[in-house]
C-alpha cells in the first residue's frame, strides 16, 4: 500500500515530463517510455542498494533546465543535453565514491541551498502559467497591443499580462481549481487525480462538443514508441557538447556551467529530499545523519546515467516519497512496489495525446507553490543573507535560467562576504565556482 501510494502521488511525472522535454524537440512518446523505465530502474536501485522506501523519477526543475535553458537559451540540441546529463551523472557517481560530495555540500551556505529550491519553484510556476496560456506578452513602448503569435518586433520589450480567454486556458484554470481543492482536501495522489479529471473534461470538450483544447485520439497499443537516443545520436550529442568551434574558452565555460548546474541542483535536491523524508519517518540517527546515505546517493547517480542513455533528463529522488512513508513504508519493499508500477505504466504511452497541456500546466504551478516552503528558512532580516538569496530566486524566472540564478547567488554572496571582511567564512570551493561563473559571463558577453 505504501508503494502504491507513492506511485500515484508522483505518477503525474509520466505525463508532465514528456510535455516539458518535447519543447527541446524530443518525441513525447519516447520520453514517456524513458520516464517510466528510468524511474523503475532508479527506484529498484534505491530498494537494493540502500533498502529505503524512496522512489526516483526524472526531476521537476531539472527537466525544465534541460528543455528551456540547455536546449533553449543556450542553443544545444537535445542530443547534446542528454550527453550533458550523462556526464553529470558520471560526475555524481565519482564524487559520491570519493567523498567530494560532502565537501561541496559543506561549501554551499544553507541560505543559498534553500534559495535554489525556491527559485526553481518560481521558474517552474512561471513555465506553468505560460503553458496554461494564462500569460500573454504585451510590447513596450506603445499601446501594449497583445503580441500575436509569429509576430516579430525589433527592439520590443515583452511585458507579461494575464489572459483568461481561449478554451485551453479556461480548461487549465479549471484544472488549477481542481488541483487546489484536491490538495487542500488531502486527497492521496491529488496531482495525478487532477490531471485525469482535467483530461476527462478536455476529452469531453474535444470529442463531444468539438471545442479544440489540444487533445488527440490514442494511437493504439501497437504504437508504443522506442527509446529516443540511438548510439549514433549519443555520439553526435557528445560531439556537439564538447565541440569548441567558437573558441576553447567559450565552449569550456559553457559546458562547465551546464554541468555545475546539473550536478549541484541534483545533489542538493536529492540530499534535501532524503534528509527531509527520512526525518519524518524517524530514520535519522542521533546526530541527524541518514544511515546508508551513500547507497541512496549512488542509486540516484546511477539512475541519472541510465536515464540519459534512455532519453530523459536527470533522475532524482522524489519528495513525494513522503506519501508512501506516511503510509508505513520503511524498507526497500515500498520502493520495489513503486518501481514495478512504473514499468506497468509503459502501456499508457499510446494514450499520451489524451493528456493536454492544459491538464499538466496546473501541476507545474502547484509544484512551484510547494517548492516555496524553503523560503521561510532564509533570514530576510540579515541583508548579507537576503540579497544573494533574493537574486538566486529572482534571476531564475526573470533570466529564464536556473544556472544564471545559481551564479548570481554565488557571486553576490562571495562579494558581500569579501567586502564585509568575512572572506574566511567563504569556503575555497565557492571561490572556485565563482571564478568559473565569472569566466563564463565575461567570455560569452
Amino acid at each position: 500500500m505504501a508503494g502504491l501510494t507513492s506511485f500515484f502521488t508522483m505518477a503525474y511525472i509520466i505525463f508532465v515530463n514528456p510535455q516539458i522535454l518535447s519543447a527541446s524537440g524530443m518525441d513525447a512518446g519516447a520520453v514517456m517510455l524513458a520516464t517510466c523505465v528510468s524511474a523503475a530502474i532508479g527506484t529498484f536501485l534505491m530498494a537494493f542498494l540502500a533498502n529505503y522506501p524512496f522512489a526516483l523519477a526524472p526531476g521537476m526543475g531539472l527537466n525544465a533546465f534541460f528543455a528551456y535553458t540547455i536546449c533553449g537559451s543556450m542553443g544545444y540540441s537535445w542530443q547534446a543535453a542528454l550527453a550533458a546529463v550523462f556526464t553529470s551523472g558520471c560526475i555524481f557517481v565519482l564524487i559520491t565514491v570519493t567523498g567530494v560530495r560532502e565537501a561541496i555540500v559543506r561549501a554551499i551556505p544553507k541560505s543559498l541551498k534553500n534559495a535554489i529550491s525556491v527559485g526553481i519553484g518560481f521558474f517552474i510556476a512561471f513555465i506553468g502559467l505560460k503553458n496554461a496560456g494564462l500569460l500573454k506578452f504585451t510590447i513596450d513602448p506603445g499601446n501594449y497591443t497583445l503580441l500575436d503569435s509569429g509576430t516579430v518586433l525589433a527592439n520590443a520589450t515583452p511585458i507579461p499580462a494575464f489572459n483568461f480567454t481561449g478554451a485551453s486556458t479556461q480548461l487549465a484554470i479549471f484544472g488549477l481549481v481542481v488541483l487546489a481543492i484536491l490538495y487542500v482536501r488531502q486527497v492521496k495522489g491529488s496531482l495525478f487525480v487532477g490531471i485525469l479529471a482535467t483530461s476527462a473534461v478536455g476529452c469531453l470538450l474535444q470529442f463531444g462538443l468539438g471545442i479544440d483544447v489540444g487533445v488527440s485520439a490514442p494511437t493504439g497499443l501497437s504504437s508504443i514508441p522506442s527509446l529516443a537516443p540511438t548510439f549514433g545520436q549519443f555520439v553526435k550529442g557528445f560531439g556537439e557538447l564538447f565541440n569548441f568551434q567558437e573558441g576553447f574558452a567559450v565552449g569550456l565555460t559553457s559546458v562547465i556551467s551546464v554541468l555545475i548546474a546539473l550536478v549541484l541542483v541534483d545533489m542538493f535536491d536529492t540530499i534535501g529530499t532524503l534528509i527531509g523524508t527520512a526525518a519524518r519517518a524517524g530514520m535519522l540517527d542521533e546526530e541527524g545523519n541518514l544511515p546508508r546515505a551513500n547507497g541512496a546517493l549512488m542509486a540516484d547517480a546511477i539512475a541519472t546515467v541510465c536515464g540519459a542513455v534512455m532519453g530523459t533528463s536527470t533522475v532524482t529522488t522524489f519528495v513525494e516519497s513522503a506519501s508512501g512513508v506516511s503510509e508505513g513504508g520503511r524498507t526497500g519493499l515500498t520502493a520495489l512496489t513503486t518501481g514495478v508500477l512504473f514499468l506497468a505504466a509503459v502501456v499508457a504511452a499510446p494514450f499520451l495525446g489524451l493528456i493536454p497541456t492544459a491538464a499538466t500546466a496546473p501541476v507545474l504551478i502547484v509544484v512551484g507553490v510547494l517548492m516555496m516552503a524553503n523560503v521561510r528558512e532564509i533570514d530576510w532580516l540579515d541583508f548579507e543573507t537576503a540579497m544573494p538569496a533574493f537574486l538566486t530566486i529572482a534571476c531564475m524566472p526573470f533570466a529564464y535560467s536556473i544556472a544564471d540564478g545559481i551564479a548570481a547567488g554565488f557571486l553576490f554572496y562571495t562579494l558581500i562576504k569579501l567586502f564585509r571582511g568575512k572572506a574566511k567564512e567563504v569556503h575555497p570551493i565557492l571561490y572556485v565556482l565563482c571564478v568559473l561563473f565569472v569566466l563564463r559571463f565575461i567570455i560569452v558577453m
